[in-house]
């Protein structure tokens, strides 16, 4: 059996989605958590990868970033005006519950 998909939020995803995915069992890091707001993006991405998380963002940097080859565990991406707080931890809960962390690797999931 695979280990479950861990999020790292990047510093710009609202908390209340952290806090709603852990009502639900989901294992949250956000930037601010961790202390990291405002590194650049590439750290931010290799700061996920090397924890085995999968980074939830709005910032396109990060797609581009995978574009360029570089490694990740996985990037879950939307823009920040296409959900509400509670379609986002819905989408994120999908992402968590149907996908592993294999299927995530070097992937972009557009929710």
């Amino acid at each position: 059996m695979s280990e479950p998909i861990r999020f790292y939020f990047d510093q710009h995803i609202p908390f209340a989605v952290a806090r709603g995915l852990r009502r639900r069992g989901v294992d949250v890091l956000t930037a601010h958590e961790a202390d990291r707001c405002g590194l650049p993006d590439l750290d931010q991405l290799e700061y996920a990868s090397e924890l085995g998380r999968v980074l939830v963002t709005f910032d396109a940097d990060f797609v581009i970033l995978s574009a360029r080859g570089i490694d990740h565990q996985g990037i879950a991406f939307c823009t920040a005006s296409k959900h509400s707080i509670g379609e986002l931890i819905y989408a994120l809960l999908l992402v968590h519950d149907l996908l592993t962390l294999e299927d995530l690797i070097n992937h972009i999931e557009f929710i």
